[in-house]
């Protein structure tokens, strides 16, 4: 398994950052093509040397400016855009001129621009996919395709793929189907592996598998970019799906992480179940998002006292997220306070379209979310649930703004003392409430996370702020630790250690000003945290394939991580 400086070809890893590297692998007489190739281009900071070793000489200006000079300059640049997607097409161009340059920008200033290249400008930046369109990135592989899948993987260039982000386009975050535009998820994805998980981008591939769309809109727009049909189903779209999964464990091997994201629910919780025993597969929307919310919860436990078992929990959504959070407390309830899981499922009650998840509608539920249908009256609204359970947390992952209206978090502050309130639906208008709703209606007492930013808000004097319950938290040190232990299956108890990994960073300090997350500013040494104990419980199960185990697991993660730092060349 590559390690920290392991067949690191490019120079990549922190491991390699003092060794002169060769950007050509081929003979040349002009270094044009340099400047076009984004894994080795500097700009301005090539050397007098460097431009006369590589033909670069009257190509450039005769300027020659840091790194960090470039990045105050890109940086400078981007605050003059008033219109979020014009930074994020900014960010993308600047992607595929200088990836390094790209990487420290992301890095540097990891909360300003996160919310650019994902959640929530990636949304909309999918929606206008096809107007926006410049260069291909990423893999696109339609029922075109079908019976060539492997011939379409070879044409990838890298050959050392360690983790592939896929999805179908059928739902994307909060905002449906939006078929081959979909891209983006799986492009932004992969910059937060490598930005804040440290994931070579040679071993990243974004992936999405085109089977038409339902999206009306799409289907008559003249500059949508994917198959002009109706989404394939059944047979036809698994037969598909099973192509493709074969293909990448033949040409990548058994040790690539395949990570399946913004599937429609039926599935992404089918190709979860089907793969998981033969391939290495995690879902972030399920998996993911429950591991963050967990390690939320946990940290929310120092506050508000008691422990997981404690509590009664109540959803407003009994989709990917809701279930999989579900699922995820409970495991952790069963863990450590040694009961059977069922009777950890009957402390969490969750509400769908319909109602609540009662015992006589259990023949009408699907699978998921049938575990978590237990005996009580039939209720319709969300109200009724609260004011009949009397939930110490309410979790919203119902896609739906506005759902918790104020006289639900005013019955949430009737009985408890500090209610637990995460609202975690994306983008940010989709949220069930805001920040400020929260607080307010609470008489400041919530403890209140959310799925996407809100502003520090001021009530009666004091200053709360509100935490992301966000997955890139979990998911870019989830899958280093995956890759640097060379693990070949996840297991729910990987999970359960990212989430004990990411509590475990928040500080008193942070609880002091009401957070229950840590600042994203340090997100690389949490990444690295996470990867270390990821890594660790993959080698207690007998998981892992790299051996020997290093024998600091944190510094072996540090050592495996992507640095941006421009390299000198030979």
């Amino acid at each position: 398994m590559a390690g920290g400086g392991v067949e690191d070809v490019y120079g990549e890893d922190r491991a390699t950052e003092e060794q002169l590297i060769t950007p050509w692998s081929f003979s040349v007489a002009s270094g044009h093509q340099l400047l076009r190739d984004p894994r080795h281009n500097k700009g301005l900071a090539f050397t007098e040397a460097e431009r006369d070793a590589h033909y670069l000489r009257g190509l450039l200006p005769p300027a020659i400016v840091s790194q960090e000079h470039q990045e105050k300059k890109v940086m400078h640049n981007l605050r003059q855009y008033t219109v979020p997607l014009q930074r994020y097409i900014a960010m993308m161009d600047l992607q595929e001129r200088n990836e390094r340059l790209f990487y420290k920008l992301l890095i540097d200033n990891v909360e300003e621009l996160l919310p650019v290249v994902y959640t929530p400008v990636v949304g909309e930046a999918c929606q206008k996919y096809g107007s926006i369109y410049r260069r291909p990135q990423g893999l696109y592989i339609s029922l075109k395709d079908k019976g060539k899948v492997l011939e379409v993987l070879k044409n990838w260039p890298e050959r050392s793929i360690q983790v592939i982000v896929v999805t179908d386009g059928e739902r994307i975050l909060g905002l449906g189907d939006l078929g081959c535009q979909g891209m983006g998820i799986p492009v932004g994805k992969l910059s937060l592996y490598t930005a804040l998980g440290g994931v070579r981008p040679s071993a990243c591939l974004p992936i999405t598998i085109d089977v038409g769309t339902n999206n009306q809109t799409l289907l008559d727009d003249e500059y949508y970019i994917g198959l002009k049909q109706r989404r394939a189903t059944g047979e036809e779209y698994h037969e598909l799906l099973q192509e493709f999964m074969n293909a990448v464990k033949q040409n990548y091997g058994e040790k690539v992480l395949v990570q399946f994201e913004d599937f429609a629910n039926h599935n992404a919780f089918d190709l979860l179940s089907k793969y998981s025993k033969s391939h290495l597969v995690f879902n972030d929307d399920i998996q993911g998002t429950a591991s963050v919310v967990l390690a939320g919860l946990l940290s929310a436990l120092k506050v508000i006292g008691g422990g997981l078992v404690d509590q009664t929990y109540l959803f407003l959504g009994a989709g990917e997220a809701g279930t999989g959070i579900a699922e995820l407390i409970a495991l952790e309830m069963s863990k450590h306070a040694d009961l059977p899981l069922d009777d950890c499922r009957k402390k969490i009650w969750l509400v769908d379209s319909k109602g609540l998840l009662v015992e006589s509608r259990k023949e009408s539920l699907q699978h998921f979310k049938k575990p978590f249908a237990h005996e009580h009256e039939p209720l319709t609204t969300l109200l009724e649930a609260v004011q009949s359970i009397k939930p110490t947390v309410l979790i919203g992952t119902s896609g739906v703004g506005k759902t918790f209206t104020q006289e639900v978090v005013e019955a949430m502050a009737s009985f408890n003392e500090k209610p637990v309130i995460f609202s975690l639906s994306n983008p940010t208008s989709h949220s069930e409430c805001t920040a400020e709703e929260a607080y307010t209606w609470t008489k400041g007492t919530a403890v209140f996370a959310s799925g996407s930013p809100f502003d520090p808000v001021e009530y009666e004097g004091k200053t709360y702020s509100p935490g992301q319950s966000n997955n890139a938290y979990v998911f870019p040190g989830f899958g280093l630790g995956v890759v640097i232990s060379g693990a070949i299956r996840v297991h729910d108890d990987m999970l359960l250690a990212a989430s004990e990994a990411l509590a475990e960073q928040v500080s008193q300090e942070h609880y002091d000003k009401g957070l229950i997350f840590p600042p994203f500013t340090n997100i690389r040494k949490i990444s690295a945290n996470i990867a270390a104990k990821v890594a660790a419980k993959a080698y207690d199960l007998g998981l892992a394939s790299r051996l020997p185990r290093p024998d600091d697991l944190v510094q072996y993660a540090e050592s495996c991580m992507y640095t941006p730092l421009y390299r000198s060349y030979r």
